[in-house]
């Protein structure tokens, strides 16, 4: 197994990651956005306000883009298994 190959699969792991946590990151921070503006215009000065929402918001986004997510991470895991061959020897 070359450096490439090693360098080529990480890359493509730290890509499905990335890709697969992306929606849900996106969510909880456009959702913590708001909930940051909505206190600074109504001067609530409450630090756990921004929990529920997110928490709210990413078990949404959790449901709506879990098929995908599964998707890309079984697809990144058939290739592995696929390639197995190649990585011992």
């Amino acid at each position: 197994m070359s450096p490439e190959m090693v360098i080529s699969w990480a890359e493509q792991g730290v890509f499905t990651v990335l890709l697969v946590a992306g929606p849900l990151l996106i969510t909880a921070l456009a959702i913590g956005l708001g909930v940051s503006i909505f206190q600074a215009t109504t001067q609530i000065q409450e630090q756990t306000l921004a929990f529920i929402p997110k928490i709210a918001g990413v078990l949404i986004a959790l449901i709506i883009f879990g098929p995908w997510m599964l998707t890309q991470v079984l697809t990144l895991a058939e290739e592995i298994f696929s390639n197995l061959h190649q990585f011992i020897g």
